[in-house]
């Protein structure tokens, strides 16, 4: 198992804030390991996928019923698939081969329903894979099973009738959402990776709240393919991991590329901004001090490092939250579903999504003002900035509870109130990154993002990769994976 040394290599004792942590793989046990060590060990002979694999199905078994990561599992396809991996000819080629992946319930895996976050959004058996799906087998991945989402992957905490997803970090707290259940599974060690999408920050919140890397890649990088129009451009798919290398391995194989070098960037210009893009609401305490201990490590890096706040039109918020109802008013309406058999919260916002659209508060025009805005930031010609860093929450993760039950207010206010910096770079289609920081005074994950112009997937990850180098994390939440994983 992953053995952690808990050495602080930087503590802020005044305030209680953790930055930076010494942690060793100690072999014996492939639960707990990092992707590429995994995908290594296949391809040199030193164990199986069938081996990798049985191990993760039994650990998921025995200890997902704390956390309810997984909506269903794919056990004896997955052990038939590694099999199968293991009789590969071709084994270099597979850059994540025999990994144990989980892919989340919104997107299409052969023999599965796709979900969609509840039994009422539930759609029929899929008869192929999902594009995204298609090249992780090609690289070598098993998947293993979908994780859980909220219903129609509407807000930033995972949960419906039949379970509530929990952090590993705190089991009272919620993982996030949309994609909670991806970031519950990697956080613990139930798959040493997992795929998301993210549309509004669902990548970016569940990596903040669980202390991963969450890449969410630019548009059009991925393709998307999920819903009626991708949420009208916002929708991306991304990667969650433990490692920036890891990241960078499944972004490679998302985005059909041979490979992405995270390599020594040279020096950048990064924009550092606490603005929130909501009035109102701004970062607290805990996710102000990350920003700046990622400014310190950053500076000492060698980038030009300084203050500059992106332009958030006073329009910005209304559209954005038209655009967020009018999205699951679409998906309703393109799938045929029922409204009235979805849960209270989202029968108002697709009810309210409807008003907007009908009314013409959803414009392509808007977003794309605002991404123009975006790229004149970045632009070299008007002596913008490389990067951007910002917080990616503004609290600490809410309480893992049965929110589909409450208020379709109390859910809607929440969500945006604790995680407000990571929409609109779905809005402007760019390229963003979650990289875990440390931990706040209460024990939980902190982490700050990385927002760049089109095509900075490569130097986020790098620049990334730089931060994990001078300020090593914790892999997995305190006490996962546990001491009884299987060899």
């Amino acid at each position: 198992m992953v053995v952690r040394d808990a050495q602080r290599v930087h503590d802020r004792s005044d305030n209680n804030y953790h930055f930076g942590w010494a942690e060793a793989d100690v072999p014996g046990t492939w639960v707990g390991q990092t992707a590429g060590r995994i995908a290594d060990a296949v391809r040199s002979g030193e164990t199986t996928a069938v081996k990798v694999v049985s191990s993760h199905l039994d650990y998921i078994a025995r200890h997902d019923g704390q956390l309810r990561a997984f909506r269903t599992l794919r056990a004896k396809e997955a052990d038939a698939e590694a099999g199968a991996i293991d009789a590969r000819p071709d084994p270099k080629v597979a850059p994540l081969l025999g990994v144990p992946i989980a892919v989340k319930e919104n997107t299409a895996v052969a023999g599965l329903p796709t979900w969609n976050g509840s039994a009422s959004a539930r759609g029929p058996i899929e008869p192929a894979d999902h594009e995204v799906v298609r090249r992780l087998r090609a690289g070598g991945a098993v998947v293993v099973g979908v994780t859980r989402m909220p219903e129609l992957g509407l807000w930033a905490f995972t949960d419906d009738d039949t379970a509530v997803t929990r952090n590993p970090w705190q089991l009272d707290r919620t993982p996030g959402g949309s994609s909670g259940g991806a970031a519950a599974a990697v956080a613990s060690g139930l798959v040493p990776i997992a795929h998301g999408n993210d549309g509004l920050g669902s990548v970016r919140i569940p990596a903040a709240c669980c202390g991963l890397v969450g890449l969410k890649p630019g548009r059009g990088v991925v393709p998307c393919q999920l819903g009626a129009e991708d949420w009208f451009g916002l929708t991306e798919h991304g990667i969650l991991a433990t490692t920036v290398a890891d990241a960078a391995l499944g972004f490679a194989v998302l985005a059909d590329r041979d490979g992405v070098s995270v390599t020594e960037p040279s020096r950048q210009r990064i924009a550092v901004s606490l603005r929130s893009p909501v009035a109102g609401v701004r970062a607290d305490r805990p996710n102000r001090a990350a920003v700046a201990r990622a400014t310190q490590l950053l500076t000492a890096a060698g980038h030009h490092v300084r203050r500059a706040d992106p332009t958030y039109p006073v329009v910005l918020s209304l559209r954005g939250t038209a655009t967020w109802f009018a999205a699951a008013y679409r998906d309703v309406s393109a799938a045929g579903l029922d409204r009235a058999t979805l849960q209270p919260r989202s029968q108002r916002h697709v009810a309210l999504g409807e008003r907007v659209w009908r009314r013409g508060y959803v414009r392509e025009t808007d977003r794309a003002a605002f991404r123009d805005r975006c790229l004149a930031f970045f632009s070299n010609d008007r002596g913008g900035h490389d990067l951007l860093l910002m917080p990616v929450l503004a609290g600490a993760p809410p309480p893992a509870r049965d929110w589909w039950r409450r208020s379709w207010r109390s859910n809607v206010t929440t969500s945006v109130r604790f995680a407000p910096f990571a929409a609109p770079w779905n809005i402007a289609g760019l390229p963003a990154i979650a990289v875990p920081v440390g931990t706040r005074p209460d024990g939980l994950p902190v982490a700050v993002q990385l927002v760049g112009p089109p095509g900075a997937e490569p130097l986020l990850l790098a620049v990334a990769g730089q931060l994990e180098s001078a300020n090593p994390w914790l892999r997995h939440a305190p006490g996962w994976p546990r001491v009884d994983a299987p060899n």
